[in-house]
């Protein structure tokens, strides 16, 4: 991606102006221009200067710029929202092509949270990345929920009920189950909780998400699983990482709600137990979504077929 100067850009039309155009939503996209040239694989200023043209020729700022910060403008954000559509199409007519290959092909990226990443693709990525080898997959991990069409995403992963309305959702997995986890040296000092109320008299550890909310812990009635609550819980600890609070559990800082399959290894070997079993009940996994289109490109078919080959096999 060259730059172009204004006066080109603007002699050459559309066809001129298109490459400034992936250069804007890139650097949207990463908030940063030194991530967006690497990922694009030109320099920075190469994709400053591309950038600078395209404002030169609109005579509008686009991107307010700090040494700390970018950040789209007013005008620029406006702009790129109009954009973002023709831009979708024009990705989604290559794609139409690759349809015609024999080999999926092309960039795909996914925005999942870590539990997802480390349960369903990082055991099998080699495989994948062997079997599709003109896939290029960039994996976002992100806790929150990210805007799929404003920031680039081809698809992403989070339990079904956390969906959006209007989306596309393909389920990916089985069943999944939480589960409430205590060291067995945190419960040498406590007494195990027979009921979600008694986690009042209980340390546990909390999610912050990147909203600034904490994660509230979920229950259902023992004899009717479909009548869920949550419990607001208390506690000392607050991290907005799942392995730090995994790590926090095992030494005994307090107890952990959790997806079961997360800590399989620590709950086989003895370093957390469970507790509140009959409390805990499955619910309905890791759903695909996308913002929906008539037929999804081969490269995200063949990663959502893959998945469930793995979890099926499982």
């Amino acid at each position: 991606m060259e730059s172009v100067s204004a006066a080109a850009t603007a002699g050459q039309g559309l066809a001129g102006r298109l490459p400034a155009l992936l250069a804007v939503a890139a650097v949207a996209r990463h908030g940063s221009f030194t991530r967006a040239a690497s990922a694009a694989g030109v320099s920075t200023s190469a994709l400053s200067q591309t950038v600078r043209a395209l404002e030169a020729q609109l005579g509008v700022r686009l991107f307010n710029r700090t040494t700390r910060r970018v950040a789209l403008t007013e005008a620029g954000a406006q702009f790129l929202a109009r954009v973002h559509p023709a831009l979708a199409e024009i990705e989604a007519a290559f794609d139409a092509l690759d349809a015609s290959r024999d080999e999926p092909a092309g960039t795909l990226r996914i925005n999942l949270p870590r539990v997802a990443s480390e349960l369903l693709v990082l055991p099998h990525l080699a495989e994948f990345m062997e079997r599709h080898p003109q896939i290029r997959l960039e994996l976002a991990l992100d806790d929150g929920f990210a805007d799929l069409v404003g920031e680039g995403f081809d698809a992403g992963i989070r339990l079904g009920e956390s969906v959006a309305p209007g989306m596309v959702a393909v389920p990916i997995g089985g069943p999944i189950r939480i589960v409430v986890v205590g060291a067995p040296r945190y419960f040498r000092r406590r007494a195990r909780p027979a009921t979600p109320d008694d986690l009042a008299a209980h340390d546990c550890l909390h999610y912050r998400f990147a909203t600034g909310g904490v994660y509230r812990w979920e229950f259902a009635q023992p004899d009717d699983p479909q009548r869920v609550f949550d419990v607001l819980t208390e506690g000392r600890f607050v991290t907005n990482d799942l392995r730090t609070m995994v790590r926090a559990a095992e030494q005994g800082v307090g107890l952990l709600h959790v997806v079961e399959d997360y800590v399989r290894a620590s709950l086989d070997d003895g370093r957390l137990v469970p507790v509140l079993e009959s409390w805990c009940p499955s619910f309905p996994g890791f759903y695909l979504y996308t913002a929906g289109r008539a037929q999804l490109p081969p490269k995200l078919r063949a990663f959502i077929d893959f998945l469930r080959e793995k979890r099926e096999g499982a």
